[in-house]
């Protein structure tokens, strides 16, 4: 590979970050039980085209939940939205049409199917963390194996958790939760729990 090559490739890369840092994310409606299709259609388009339509991520948003049956518990997952996915791109004329012609997609929540972005704290109420919001939230962390927390936010909403190990690089936090007289562990990102003052 010749020095013009690695230059045109470095240049592409620079091009496509710059690009990515420009989209906003956008909330589209799908049919009843289509926002796994949606997703990975979609997923697929991005893998096939590649980000040059300026479609760079999906998500569904959800949330895990423990199920209690026959005495035994099992931790399961559940759309946080039915019926909604969310969609990280550049609006132009030819990413919207493709998003907006998925099998599935009913249309772009807005007023009269405009398009509106999501702000930053619309974003991390939804589990959807821009970096800046993540960077912000990890300045204050200074959680150490022991600690005791308040669960803030999620499906343990109300739990009491002690701190099993602290990843800084991915922003996370293990804990064991006591629920039905049993320690469990569970993993918290930073913003779902808080220090309990005593």
């Amino acid at each position: 590979m010749s020095d013009l090559d690695l230059n045109e490739n470095k240049a592409n890369s620079i091009d496509l970050s710059d690009r990515e840092a420009d989209a906003k994310w956008y909330v589209i409606h799908t049919y009843s039980g289509y926002e796994n299709k949606v997703k990975a259609t979609i997923e697929k388009m991005i893998v096939n085209r590649g980000t040059a339509d300026g479609i760079f991520k999906v998500e569904v948003p959800t949330e895990e939940y423990v199920e209690k049956k026959d005495g035994a518990k099992k931790i399961k997952s559940r759309k946080i939205f039915p019926s909604y996915v969310l969609v990280k791109m550049i609006i132009n004329d030819k990413s919207w049409y493709l998003v907006r012609n998925t099998r599935g997609v009913t249309g772009f929540v807005g007023p009269q199917s405009k398009p509106i972005p999501l702000t930053e704290k619309e974003l991390y109420n939804l589990g959807v963390h821009t970096k800046s919001i993540v960077d912000d939230t990890r300045k204050d962390v200074n959680y150490k194996h022991g600690d005791h927390l308040a669960v803030t936010d999620g499906p343990f909403k109300g739990f009491e958790a002690i701190v099993d190990s602290v990843n800084e690089d991915s922003g996370t936090i293990k804990c064991s939760v006591n629920m039905f007289g049993r320690d469990t562990l569970v993993e918290f990102e930073y913003y779902q729990v808080s220090p309990i003052t005593k």
